[in-house]
């Protein structure tokens, strides 16, 4: 990898990299900060942790003019967690590039942010339902804009928000640059790029170079009955640093919570019902380690990026290898290996399998006291059959003539003489000898 220094960054910007701790540049960013930064438009595929804040954040702010008080950059994404992260991100390099920059998302008061707007910020992050929410009541001018940013893009389809893409789109500049980062890349996100784009590179990332190098993957055989127990087992054996539970639905993370809080750990919920305050201060209270476990839905599954996350559990396994991907990606960050446990019970076998495939590895599978008694139990019954049947084969074996098992007898039980074999035994040699004496 090559380090931040030969990619001619300024030295402002090297002091705030270093700062985080930052030297070297990932594979995504080594491939798109110079493509980016000739104002060619690019469609990255990559998955969750690598990097990709940085990859359009640096040569974006590069480009930017901080005498001009207009919105010169868009970043659109699908979820409020992500655009609090990427805004935290840019407020950190804003400094070194003299720029403005403004977070937008809903569940905040949308009369602080008109206030906000008015002091004419330079690059905008937030979510297509507010940015359009503004753009509508003429508070958010993006007219001036030629360069925007849509991260997760298959994310936002996922959630409908491509028409609201669309329409933020439109109200851009005519000769803008468009960058489109995905995980994956469905059909209509290629559609879209096809419309919006002109001579797009394309830059993809494999996924094992993420997953599979820095996070130990371990699969837990049990069953729905005895998943609490097993939780609290994993938590009290790994005693980890900080531990995020993922589950499927809002009502599962709520019991789960529940339950593990009356068993006396330090937990909370994270979901899409809490209201943004909550939310936040939720996510404050486990960065600062003030909570120990974070049970989540997979709204904490893409751009949440917490430093000490240890272990990830899919208390219930992710439907898709991209949410698999997602969810475990919140460990094993920044150069720091992970752990990530999946739960499976006998009828998710099929699921499993479609992950491993997705992720082109076999996960190692940690079987549970009741599981390993069934296997060994299955061994011996195995062994017996294979016991008896040989016992059975033995017996049924017929010697081959009636000499065959005279004791002694080296012919066993082959006639010498026979035109079948001829010289083929003692007798034959000794008649032959004596002939020639004749």
């Amino acid at each position: 990898m090559k380090s931040f220094a030969e990619m001619n960054i300024s030295d402002k910007v090297l002091a705030v990299l270093r700062r985080y701790g930052i030297h070297e540049t990932t594979p995504v960013q080594e491939e798109a900060i110079p493509v980016v930064r000739k104002g060619t438009d690019v469609i990255v595929q990559a998955p969750t942790g690598t990097g990709k804040t940085l990859a359009f954040l640096l040569p974006l702010m590069e480009r930017m003019k901080s005498h001009v008080d207009e919105t010169q950059v868009l970043i659109v994404t699908p979820t409020r967690e992500l655009t609090l992260q990427i805004a935290k991100v840019a407020r950190s390099l804003a400094d070194a590039f003299e720029l403005r920059t403004l977070a937008l998302y809903g569940g905040q008061d949308i009369e602080r942010q008109k206030d906000k707007l008015r002091r004419h910020p330079q690059m905008i992050i937030g979510t297509p339902g507010r940015l359009l929410d503004h753009l509508r009541r003429k508070t958010l001018r993006i007219a001036q804009a030629n360069r925007i940013v849509l991260d997760e893009a298959d994310e936002m389809l996922k959630r409908g928000f491509l028409e609201d893409v669309e329409v933020l789109l439109q109200a851009l500049a005519p000769d803008k640059q468009l960058l489109l980062f995905s995980a994956t890349m469905p059909e209509r996100v290629r559609a879209l790029a096809r419309r919006y784009m002109k001579e797009a590179r394309e830059i993809k990332i494999e996924a094992e170079n993420v997953t599979l190098d820095a996070i130990k993957q371990t699969v837990v055989d049990t069953t729905e009955e005895a998943k609490l127990d097993r939780l609290s087992a994993l938590i009290n054996e790994t005693q980890p640093y900080l531990m995020m539970v993922f589950c499927m639905t809002r009502q599962r993370v709520h019991q789960v919570t529940m339950a593990l809080a009356k068993r006396g750990y330090l937990v909370d919920e994270l979901h899409g019902e809490l209201t943004q305050v909550q939310r936040t201060l939720v996510l404050k209270r486990f960065r600062n380690a003030e909570l120990q476990i974070l049970v989540t839905t997979d709204i904490a599954a893409r751009g949440l990026d917490i430093e000490g996350v240890t272990h990830v559990v899919n208390y219930d396994i992710p439907r898709t290898t991209e949410d698999y991907i997602h969810r475990i990606g919140r460990t094993g960050r920044a150069g720091h290996t992970g752990e990530a446990i999946t739960f499976v019970n006998a009828r998710q076998y099929d699921q499993l399998r479609r992950i491993e495939s997705g992720i082109k590895s076999r996960i190692e599978k940690i079987r549970s006291a009741r599981s390993r008694e069934k296997a060994k139990a299955r061994e011996k019954i195995r062994e017996k059959a294979l016991k008896e049947r040989a016992e059975a084969k033995k017996k049924a074996a017929k010697p081959l003539s009636k000499y065959a098992n005279r004791k002694g007898a080296d012919h066993k039980g082959r006639n010498p003489r026979s035109r079948r074999n001829p010289g083929g035994g003692a007798h034959t040699k000794k008649r032959g000898e004596r002939m020639k004496k004749r």
